[in-house]
């Protein structure tokens, strides 16, 4: 059964809310009925990365060994908007995966991964223009310099974190998420600490590795920290996108202060899902997603109630499920609360309820 939705009441946090809704209004249409089916776009890719400034949508792809960036004024035509590239590969780094573009103070990041099989690391360019002037790549200095991808940058009390999915050494054993302080856009500071590992049945249902990565940072409307990740290989339509909460007052460099769903929030999958959530109808294998933010900022995550944009990458039911088959799709997501996660055998509390979310293709 479905749990019941929390509702927002009338207290002190309506201005907020107020000031969001009319910050979105233009360029957001919120419903509350499902589509009829996933929008998929013309865009054959993976990997969306899509921040709204004002009321233009800004994306960038990986393409060919450069990165494109694209601005259109609703997500869904991202895909027919021209590619301007901002970077190329000339130094032969090689495999260019998943950038993430962000906003800081005003200027533009994009962070993505490069390298050829162990030697992938995270780099970052930044330019105050989405769409031009980047500086050249710089290697992030990342604790431990070990194997990394996914990474993407925010602000959650007050400081700077960076959230990536890497290995804990030198060999693909599996993918687990990490977490460090920044000291600006591009400086890390201290060290790496892990806060998921696969280790749950329903994220190990394929391995060789078992994976944790895409990571995606929000903030719920009580203010606790979520990252939605992609859980089981890209390679597998099991691929789905599931949720660690940090616990209310929680250390976020301290593992068991994050809460995991018991399950996938967002799959193809029946046997994976968390209890009360549904499979997809329209699409295999949904993951590596984006919540389209204004500026990028997690300060600015949507209020209870009304659904909001999100982009994800899927295969279409009905055809192979393969890499080259994945598109970008648009989709929305709303707050979901009273949710219970529960975990055993380790330290703390053994169950954590806050609000959780929904995925609607």
């Amino acid at each position: 059964m479905n749990r019941a939705r929390r509702w927002p009441g009338v207290p002190v946090a309506l201005a907020l809310t107020l000031l969001f809704t009319l910050l979105t209004a233009a360029a957001v249409t919120a419903t509350t009925a499902a589509p009829a089916a996933a929008e998929q776009t013309p865009l054959r890719a993976a990997d969306p990365s899509v921040l709204r400034v004002g009321s233009t949508y800004i994306a960038v792809q990986s393409h060919s060994g450069s990165l494109v960036v694209r601005q259109a004024d609703s997500p869904a035509g991202l895909a027919t908007a021209p590619a301007r590239t901002v970077w190329t590969d000339t130094g032969g780094l090689g495999e260019v995966w998943a950038p993430e573009i962000v906003r800081d103070g005003g200027r533009y990041y994009v962070y993505f991964a490069a390298g050829k099989g162990a030697a992938h690391r995270m780099y970052v360019i930044g330019s105050d223009s989405p769409d031009s002037g980047y500086s050249p790549a710089s290697r992030l200095a990342l604790p431990d310099d070990k194997w990394a991808i996914d990474g993407t940058l925010f602000t959650f009390g007050g400081q700077r974190w960076f959230v990536w999915s890497g290995w804990a050494g030198d060999t693909d054993v599996e993918q687990n998420l990490y977490i460090a302080r920044m000291s600006s856009p591009t400086t890390p500071t201290g060290a790496r600490y892990v806060i998921s590992q696969p280790r749950e049945s329903w994220e190990r249902v394929v391995g060789d590795p078992y994976i944790n990565e895409g990571p995606e940072p929000i903030k719920d409307p009580a203010g606790r920290l979520h990252i939605v990740y992609s859980a089981n290989g890209s390679w597998s339509d099991s691929y789905c996108l599931a949720d660690l909460r940090l616990r209310a007052g929680g250390d976020p460099t301290y593992v068991w202060d994050w809460y995991k769903s018991n399950g996938c929030l967002f799959g193809s999958h029946r046997d994976t899902m968390m209890t009360g959530w549904d499979p997809t109808l329209h699409v295999d294998g949904p993951g590596h997603h984006t919540f389209v933010l204004l500026d990028g900022d997690i300060a600015t995550s949507p209020p209870a109630g009304p659904r909001f944009p999100l982009m994800f990458h899927a295969v279409r039911k009905g055809t192979p499920y393969a890499w080259e088959n994945r598109y970008w799709n648009t989709g929305t997501f709303c707050w979901w609360g009273d949710t219970t996660y529960r975990r055993a055998h380790v330290p703390g509390p053994t169950s954590d309820t806050g609000w959780s979310l929904k995925f609607f293709e």
